[in-house]
């Protein structure tokens, strides 16, 4: 037999196996955007520009009607830009990937199948039993947004909703200040000869840093207080000013904010346990019509006298002081935090085509594993489990044993 002279070329000697694992694994995965129904919930998990990304790469895209509405993206745009708009929920949960923003209600885990997996927040300080275990019945896989991260060790999502948060805290501050909302009719900041507003930031995060920039640029006089020496030196690098700085000295604490105009609580909470380092005596220390927001407020908040409110009904006078404590101030702007969260998403969506299937996903991207708190519908969250009971297997040991 005559050897064929072309057997011996640079293309054969290449690992054919390789180059067709590659074309097999990449997948064409059906993405589902339902409608939230969480009350002043007005995000959007993918914003059109982003559906047409994923569109552009294979993907199927299907959006609830009106999904978008709150956020000014309307049906016709996200038609546009190549998405299916779906008249019926149904539609939506018989996609592979359901992508929400708030976690899903009772009545949704009902829709779902054994071969789904959902992308949402979870907020597990406010979940319940029963929540976990409808999850663990139907057999899915659920990654929560808020415990994702990036390739340097940060939590984007959190991360960008904290900078939303702490920028909008001040323009806030500044709207309860003024006469029109019955305030003490303060401009918050300062002009020529007069004294500026003085504002107390408790916490040196990334919500406590925007809160300071924003406060800085409209000429407060600021003062940050965290129980990190770290955080704190990190903010004033980050600020690139001399600001106020304070470890959360009791003592010292309390005779700021009795001189405060505004307080921001920007504290993080330690293993979803509530710290009021803000006392009621505190809070009775202040000066009538000054302005509370409790940007904690959605893992307990950091002052004693907060309690939830609403966008609808978002205020409360305790002891002379407004207090503003919603928990989801990031939906006030909606459409920037749309674009936020779409910006993350949508790359994480090409990488689970790209890998093939959500399992090789997880096992070449820590970060997105990180996210995991069902697999197959076997609880990967200890902190979940040891709050309801449910015995919890560590994803590292799921990814190895699958």
């Amino acid at each position: 037999m005559q050897a064929n002279p072309n057997y011996l070329t640079k293309g054969n000697l290449l690992p054919q196996e390789e180059m067709l694992e590659v074309g097999r694994r990449k997948k064409n995965i059906s993405i589902g955007i339902p409608k939230e129904i969480l009350k002043d919930e007005n995000r959007v998990a993918l914003t059109p520009l982003n559906v047409e990304l994923l569109v552009n790469n294979g993907h199927h895209v299907v959006v609830e009607s009106n999904s978008g509405k709150a956020a000014n993206f309307y049906d016709n745009v996200y038609s546009e830009h190549g998405a299916e708009i779906a008249l019926s929920r149904n539609e939506v949960f018989k996609c592979e990937v359901i992508l929400k923003v708030a976690p899903l209600s009772l009545e949704e885990i009902d829709m779902l199948e054994s071969n789904h997996i959902v992308i949402s927040s979870l907020h597990a300080a406010f979940q319940t039993e029963e929540y976990i275990r409808k999850l663990i019945q139907k057999r899915v896989t659920a990654l929560a947004f808020e415990y994702m991260k990036d390739q340097s060790g940060h939590y984007p999502v959190v991360r960008y909703m904290s900078q939303i948060a702490g920028s909008s805290s001040i323009l806030i501050a500044a709207e309860y200040l003024n006469t029109v909302h019955d305030g003490k009719g303060e401009m918050l900041g300062g002009i020529t000869g007069i004294t500026p507003s003085e504002v107390v930031i408790i916490g040196a995060g990334t919500a406590g840093e925007f809160a300071a920039r924003t406060a800085i640029g409209l000429g407060a006089f600021v003062k940050v207080f965290d129980d990190s020496v770290e955080n704190l030196r990190r903010l004033q690098e980050n600020l690139g000013r001399n600001v106020f700085t304070s470890l959360l000295q009791p003592l010292v604490l309390k005779n700021n904010i009795k001189n405060a105009d505004v307080v921001i609580g920007a504290l993080r909470s330690t293993n979803m346990h509530r710290r009021f380092v803000v006392t009621e005596e505190m809070v009775r220390s202040m000066k009538k019509g000054s302005v509370i927001v409790d940007i904690s407020i959605d893992e307990g908040g950091c002052v004693e006298t907060s309690r939830l409110t609403s966008h609808s009904n978002p205020v409360f006078i305790e002891h002379g002081v407004v207090h503003y404590c919603v928990p989801n101030i990031a939906s006030r702007v909606a459409r920037t935090a749309s674009y936020a969260l779409s910006n993350i998403f949508g790359p994480i969506l090409l990488k689970v085509g790209e890998a093939g299937d959500i399992k090789q996903l997880l096992k070449e991207d820590a970060g997105v594993r990180k996210g995991v708190y069902m697999y197959n519908g076997i609880l990967t969250n200890p902190y979940i489990g040891n709050m309801f009971d449910i015995p919890s297997k560590d994803i590292e040991l799921l990814m190895a044993a699958f």
